[in-house]
């Protein structure tokens, strides 16, 4: 390839022409001149394939925070690299710079930094390096592009994990979980199933609760004490269908049932339940069991940052069989998907029964705020049809959460706004009243 040197010195021979004696051969002696030094300058230029090129730095980062990805060229050639060298990144990668001017002698290193800022959850991929070196004239220059070549490894992912916007809620559910806490482990028989201690009968007692064989063996009576159990499961089911792609405000909905399961499995981790996580459409997309410790959220974000929704319908009887065969004991099902008529009816109510039975089970759906917004409408004829079909959908949706309710299923319907924090506040009721 030639620059736009050499084109710039032709226009001088070109308006400087008519002065010469013989103008024709002397164009002809300019053309030749100005080739001959496109092909040295091209000679002399450093070979861009004898680059070796490795990637280091971060390969995590929280969605909107930003991270440093650091390209090390070095020069394995035998001549100087006069050139440039393009570190492209996909659009979404947010790249704060991707041109470099690079001056490399021979078995020399640069270091290109790269901050990435991306603007979407997921994994975020280098799309290429190109390379291009110059003459000492800069007449011409060789260019190479580099993606996953056996001798250049430039190939690097950078994994976007969820903001976790919802993390703002955490201290006050927790408080409110301490105090929780504090109020259900009062001692006595009805309060909890799991055995606590032995201690000596008072005036008060439930008298069920007396251990004769303790007694016999003891000078007094002994009645046993008992606490509400702390290791119960959460499984929270994320769906990932058609449905979680529609936009709710800015995001998808699919981003704000991950806010609220983060919230949720970061709460009940604290309070000692054992945490499950699944992301299911027609298959399972993720999975996070055998939460209990610091490491959950991390393992959760982990398993959530690259899902994306599938422009399919959820297969909730896979949803159930799988819930079943995962959680033998009873558990805190919490499904994280719509309330669309459509879907409920066709796929969830059949397979519900046999979930509802065995395990406490929670619908929590988003709701769009622009729906209340058009139901309330009344401009002009259009705004008038608009709230009628806002109405009508908002009467569906009540139909379906009625439906759901039938058979002992708890639904939640709140804006993106309040969503997480609304979950949160449902589990904790159910603590409180030892109804989980």
């Amino acid at each position: 390839m030639i620059t736009w040197r050499p084109v710039a010195l032709l226009g001088v021979g070109l308006v400087t022409l008519p002065l010469w004696p013989a103008p024709w051969f002397g164009l002809l002696f300019w053309l030749i001149l100005i080739a001959v030094l496109c092909v040295v300058d091209l000679l002399l230029a450093a070979d861009p394939n004898r680059i070796s090129m490795e990637r280091s730095g971060d390969s995590v980062v929280q969605l909107g925070k930003s991270a440093t990805v650091v390209l090390n060229v070095t020069n394995t050639g035998a001549k100087p690299l006069r050139g440039m060298i393009r570190d492209a990144w996909t659009p979404s990668a947010g790249a704060d710079n991707e041109h470099y001017s690079v001056n490399l002698a021979p078995g020399t290193i640069a270091r290109l930094t790269t901050r990435l800022t991306p603007t979407r959850r997921g994994d975020r991929h280098a799309a290429r390096v190109t390379v291009r070196s110059f003459g000492p004239l800069r007449f011409a220059d060789r260019q190479t592009r580099h993606g996953a070549s056996r001798r250049l490894t430039p190939q690097w992912r950078i994994r976007v994990l969820p903001p976790f916007h919802s993390r703002r809620h955490l201290n006050e559910k927790v408080a409110r979980l301490r105090v929780i806490e504090g109020t259900v482990s009062m001692r006595g028989r009805g309060q909890g199933t799991e055995f606590d201690a032995l201690r000596e009968y008072v005036p008060g007692d439930d008298v069920r609760s007396i251990d004769w064989r303790a007694s016999a063996r003891s000078s007094s009576i002994v009645v046993k004490n008992w606490r509400v159990e702390r290791d119960r499961r959460i499984v929270s089911v994320i769906d990932t269908g058609r449905t979680s792609a529609v936009r709710i405000g800015d995001e998808p909905r699919l981003d704000a049932q991950i806010e609220a399961c983060l919230l949720l499995s970061a709460v009940a981790s604290l309070a000692g339940d054992q945490v499950d996580a699944l992301a299911v459409d027609t298959e399972i997309r993720a999975a996070v069991t055998g939460g209990t410790d610091r490491t959950v959220i991390p393992r959760l974000m982990q398993a959530t940052a690259p899902l994306e929704p599938s422009l399919v319908e959820t297969d909730f009887g896979l949803v159930v069989s799988e819930v079943l065969r995962r959680e033998a004991k009873q558990a805190l099902v919490v499904l994280f998907t719509s309330l669309e008529p459509g879907v409920i009816a066709e796929s969830l109510l059949p397979s519900l029964p046999s979930l509802a039975t065995r395990h406490r089970v929670v619908v929590a759906a988003v709701s769009d705020p622009e729906v209340e917004r058009l139901r309330h409408s009344r401009g002009n004829l259009q705004d008038v049809y608009r709230a009628a079909a806002a109405e009508q959908a908002l009467v569906e949706r009540r139909k379906v959460a009625a439906a759901l309710a039938r058979y002992g299923v708890e639904v939640i319907d709140e804006p993106a706004t309040t969503f997480a924090s609304t979950v949160v506040d449902r589990y904790l009721m159910l603590k409180a009243t030892g109804r989980l």
